[in-house]
């Protein structure tokens, strides 16, 4: 009895061994080579087409920010009132002692 159970252990391991070495084999021929190739290639593609997508629906959800705001006034505004020197200055700004002109 023990040695048909200790037979049966030994063919379930064998078979298991096969299979995988099986498996291993075909992953290495140019069939499994191009497989495994053209599943990475899709799933790099797919998350390129998503990373893209989420840049999009970003990029749209900004633009549609800018224009509220702009529409509103609000950064034309905002930007503007705390400057504490004009853009252009006078020459009386520009030169403050009368000498130096």
């Amino acid at each position: 009895m023990r040695r048909l159970l200790w037979l049966g252990i030994g063919l379930a391991v064998g078979a298991l061994v096969v299979r995988k070495a099986a498996r291993t084999a075909q992953a290495y021929t140019p069939a499994g080579i191009a497989s495994t190739a053209a599943e990475s290639i899709g799933g790099l593609a797919e998350s390129l087409r998503s990373f893209v997508e989420d840049v999009r629906d970003g990029m749209a959800e900004r633009e549609q920010e800018i224009h509220e705001a702009f529409a509103d006034g609000v950064l034309y505004e905002d930007q503007f009132a705390d400057a504490r020197r004009p853009a252009v200055l006078d020459d009386d700004e520009r030169y403050p002692e009368e000498g130096i002109r």
